[in-house]
């Protein structure tokens, strides 16, 4: 599969999370300067609309019908868009810490975040147990809380099923779980280490983790994307890994994973599906910033 540049779209700051409309007629961008940004893909300047949040904005998602955005931020907010008006109209305060990453379940109805903060535990540097739930499930039409989870922190990334009756949750140590939105239960759940560093350099701590999460078009196996342990933590040179989880088997089984011809160096974040469903897509930051 060859991958062609098209083209280009400049923002004041960096993104961290991105929407777009069915027609795919306007892009929506979360920034680092807290702002959401509207761009025509077709060129011009980015619009600014809406309230900032706190801190950086670190994801969007587009509600069907396309008329309402939601963003989430570092600073644990939900602000819901109206994006005819270019105004805010709700604001829900989700975390006490950074919403690390933002998803939408298939229908529209339900948006998910996943968040907790990585403080030593105990002698071995383990993560402390947080002080509120870590996944939490709302209602986009009225902001209610549906359902909160306690996924040991921090908690990078959250997938929901192509059915929408599933999240799955991931985080920093490697930890994965499956939960069933209806009974509220952990459906499956497995631990890979191959995400995980340990470093004494500077200081001694635990980093890395799974970043991207995302389901087969089936639903059968579950897609897990970041980052290789590292020899030095703190230079971000790890290597690029993914694996493939056949996860509703007992024990969930390791399926496939990338073969170290493929791999450069960096931290990936992110996956998706091509419209065939026949390949996947990855992408991230290269070491030494590219």
């Amino acid at each position: 599969m060859k991958l062609e540049l098209t083209k280009t779209l400049t923002l004041p700051t960096a993104p961290l999370g991105l929407a777009m409309r069915a027609d795919a007629s306007r892009l929506y961008a979360a920034c680092m300067d807290g702002g959401i940004y509207e761009l025509d893909p077709a060129g011009g300047e980015p619009v600014r609309f809406g309230d900032s949040h706190g801190s950086y904005a670190s994801g969007c998602v587009l509600l069907p019908g396309g008329r309402t955005l939601i963003s989430a931020g570092y600073d644990g907010q939900f602000l819901w868009h109206d994006v005819g008006k270019k105004s805010t109209f709700r604001r829900v305060q989700a975390h006490g810490f950074w919403s690390w990453q933002l998803a939408l379940s298939p229908d529209g109805r339900l948006a998910a975040s996943v968040s907790g903060q990585y403080l030593a535990g105990g002698e071995k540097y383990e993560p402390a147990p947080a002080l509120q739930p870590t996944v939490k499930v709302f209602d986009t039409a009225t902001g209610a809380l549906v359902r909160a989870f306690d996924h040991p922190p921090p908690v990078l990334s959250t997938a929901f099923s192509p059915d929408g009756r599933l999240l799955a949750t991931a985080s920093m140590m490697g930890e994965v779980c499956v939960w069933d939105l209806a009974t509220g239960q952990c459906a499956a759940a497995f631990t890979t280490p191959d995400f995980t560093s340990w470093g004494l350099i500077k200081s001694p701590h635990f980093c890395g983790g799974i970043y991207g999460l995302t389901f087969a078009p089936d639903g059968a196996s579950l897609l897990c994307c970041g980052m290789g342990p590292m020899a030095d933590p703190m230079a971000g040179n790890g290597k690029q890994t993914w694996q493939r989880w056949a996860w509703r088997e007992n024990p969930p089984r390791l399926d496939s994973h990338i073969r170290d011809g493929d791999r450069g160096t960096g931290l990936m974040e992110t996956l998706a599906h091509t419209p065939d469903r026949t390949a996947f897509l990855m992408a991230g930051r290269q070491a030494q910033g590219s």
